[in-house]
């Protein structure tokens, strides 16, 4: 079984993006001596909540968009890194990007992006910055854009946004 649940734990619907959780006999059921991390990790109707953000379609499919811990709350509103990321990719300058949470005193969390442009192209913050406002709207327009040579990645590839929040902030 799958589901999608706002914050509040209760299921939300179709196209709405929240936490994907599962329940059946295939789904591990505790962590291995640690009965902490099992009970936040776990309803009380056995549902395992995955950390993970995604939304089911109308067709029941589920979309798998991101990573909660991932998650930049901007003045209480929720934004996936990934919007933020696949509207600076739209750019025709912009090789790759990441798009992370900062402190912010205002908002809680304001947004930054990381920026690498593609071998030959030249792109300033101003040139981002409008392309961002008018694709993605000004209140998901970065705050503040560093561009970088290269993105830390894992071992499957996926852009390590934890680590480079890390990185950028030492």
């Amino acid at each position: 079984e799958a589901k999608v649940i706002d914050s509040s734990g209760n299921e939300i619907s179709n196209q709405l993006i929240g936490e994907i959780c599962l329940r059946g006999a295939n789904v591990m059921h505790t962590y291995y001596k640690n009965d902490v991390e099992t009970q936040k990790a776990f309803d009380a109707d056995g549902w395992l909540k995955t950390g993970d953000l995604g939304m089911r379609d109308d067709d029941g499919f589920y979309f798998i968009t991101g990573r909660l811990k991932e998650l930049i709350i901007k003045g209480g509103e929720n934004i996936a890194p990934r919007e933020i990321d696949e509207g600076l990719l739209k750019h025709p300058a912009v090789l790759d990007a990441a798009a992370v949470g900062i402190p912010d005193d205002n908002y809680g969390q304001e947004i930054m992006a990381c920026i690498i442009l593609k071998e030959g192209a030249s792109c300033s913050e101003d040139e981002l910055r409008g392309f961002c406002h008018q694709n993605l709207g000004k209140f998901r327009t970065p705050k503040i854009m560093k561009f970088v040579e290269e993105l830390p990645r894992g071992a499957s590839g996926k852009v390590q946004r934890l680590k480079l929040l890390e990185l950028l902030t030492v």
